[in-house]
């Protein structure tokens, strides 16, 4: 099977991350590079992260989160793989200026700083109709 980019095929995605339904924060792979990945999510009702109509930061996080790991996995299926399984180690830094709602479409920008034996330091800027609502700076770990 030969998917190419953008690909907002559930299945397909949801393959390339440990993450299955309820827990799905990610819908879309736009691009990908060895430093680099553009990730969308569109926030439905029945989001597990919803209070009052808002998808709250926490929820925030985990896409984020989700979008390195999506790059991970779309890095292994390249190469033939299984995708590992990934873990948050560290969060440096997390900023959100504005909470989304109920059928915004969240478009996420991963940058990969660093990445040594199965830790990788990145940047995500997640944005909400171009407009950048929330950055972070994390750590994560393979299995």
């Amino acid at each position: 099977m030969e998917n190419k980019l953008p690909t907002s095929d559930k299945d397909f995605v949801e393959s390339l991350i440990p993450q299955r339904f309820p827990f799905v924060m990610v819908h879309e792979l736009s691009e990908y590079s060895e430093s680099h990945l553009l990730s969308g999510f569109e926030i439905q009702e029945d989001n597990l992260f919803i209070q009052d109509g808002l998808f709250q930061a926490s929820g925030l996080i985990e896409h984020q989160a989700q979008s390195v790991a999506l790059h991970t996995g779309y890095k292994y299926y390249l190469l033939g793989k299984d995708a590992p399984t990934g873990y948050i180690g560290a969060i440096k830094s997390f900023e959100a200026e504005v909470l989304p709602k109920i059928g915004d479409q969240l478009k996420s920008e991963v940058t990969i700083l660093n990445e040594v034996m199965g830790v990788t330091l990145v940047d995500i800027v997640t944005k909400l109709n171009g407009e950048v609502i929330a950055k972070s700076q994390m750590k994560t770990a393979v299995k």
